[in-house]
């Protein structure tokens, strides 16, 4: 019994300076509160603005991809609830060209801990989780107006979508930051990627032309994080690409985004060479 009690003890002071490090920011970000209050406020608004443009295009067209009004608000909400807790968990690796412009990078390579673990754990945004409350709300309300055959089934689906598509979604920021090696100054390429496969997750997917079901359903699979499970939760076919039987492979999307993030991360720290100050 000494043996599991150890390796916990280990595990746990292996973790304790990341947690040291998101507790500091946890309290520096509560010091100044108006500001605070204010970014959490604009956060919430960012959130109410995405919905409203969905909220429009459904209100005047009774379906749209073989969607209606009801299915959209599931759609939105599965899609913009994994994007934005993996926003929240990954998002701040966006300040990544920044800080291999400046050299500031360099500090975190003399340190004794893996870099990527280091950045992630380096801050946590509070504010954006203003905007992942409203995309829960969003969700709970579709969830509730769309008639689902309620089982054990739809449940787990539910459950390994959001775990999949957080991990999707939290792969295309690692992937993006790995670029950012290379790239520098390409922030808006990749955000292209990241935020703009965030817009494409909110749309039915069969609305798009075939070379964008492949680009959105396979190379950069976030159709899989909303529309794909969508279908499949209301009991609808989906286009040829994408049936609705494929929502149960959301976990091996997410795996194939961190294949290639994984592989973007460890070229993309090879290639470094330092700031150069």
């Amino acid at each position: 019994m000494a043996e599991p009690d150890s390796a916990r003890v280990v595990a746990g002071t292996w973790f304790t300076p990341y947690l040291a490090v998101l507790r500091s920011r946890v309290k520096a970000q509560q010091v100044y509160r108006l500001s605070f209050a204010t970014e959490v406020f604009s956060a919430f608004l960012i959130g109410l603005v995405e919905f409203a443009e969905v909220w429009v295009i459904f209100h005047n067209v009774k379906t749209l991809g073989g969607l209606d009004v009801d299915a959209a608000l599931l759609l939105f909400g599965l899609s913009n609830t994994s994007f934005a807790l993996a926003q929240v968990a990954v998002g701040h690796l966006d300040s990544l060209p920044s800080m291999i412009r400046m050299g500031t990078l360099d500090a975190y390579h003399l340190r004794p801990q893996p870099l990527l673990l280091q950045l992630v754990t380096s801050d946590i945004s509070l504010r954006r989780l203003a905007r992942a409350a409203v995309a829960v709300i969003v969700l709970g309300i579709g969830l509730w107006r769309n008639d689902i055959d309620w089982g054990i089934a739809p449940v787990t689906l539910i459950v390994i979508t959001l775990i999949s598509g957080i991990a999707l979604f939290c792969g295309l920021f690692v992937c993006a930051a790995g670029l950012q090696f290379f790239l520098i100054d390409g922030a808006e390429l990749t955000n292209s990627f990241t935020y703009g496969g965030s817009f494409a997750a909110m749309q039915p997917a069969s609305v798009f032309p075939t070379p964008l079901k492949l680009l959105f359903g396979f190379a950069i699979p976030v159709a899989f994080t909303a529309y794909v499970p969508t279908i499949a939760l209301l009991g609808l076919p989906g286009p040829p690409l994408l049936p609705a039987w494929s929502a149960w492979l959301t976990p091996l999307a997410a795996a194939w985004v961190w294949l290639l993030a994984s592989a973007a991360w460890r070229v993309g720290t090879r290639h470094y060479q330092g700031g150069g100050g």
